[in-house]
C-alpha cells in the first residue's frame, strides 16, 4: 500500500506520543484492517506501521508537552 503519510496533530497521540493502526485516518474500514499496534510517533516524530505500511508523521510545527 503506498500512500502520503498520515500527518497527525500532537492533540491525536497518547500522552506517551503514541497513536494506533488501524485507524480511519488511514481510509481503513472493519473489512480492511489488521491486528492494533501502537506505534510511537513521539521519539521519532514519525512511525511505520508493519502491518500495513501506513506511515504517520507528527505534523509540522507540532510539539509534544511531556509532563509528568
Amino acid at each position: 500500500m503506498s500512500q502520503a503519510p498520515i500527518e497527525l496533530k500532537a492533540s491525536e497521540l497518547t500522552a506517551e506520543g503514541g497513536f494506533f493502526c488501524p485507524s480511519p485516518r488511514a481510509g481503513m474500514t472493519l473489512w480492511n484492517t489488521h491486528p492494533r499496534v501502537y506505534l510511537d510517533v513521539g521519539s521519532t516524530g514519525e512511525a511505520r506501521c508493519p502491518y500495513c505500511g501506513t506511515v504517520y508523521r507528527l505534523k509540522a510545527g507540532e510539539v509534544l508537552a511531556h509532563g509528568h
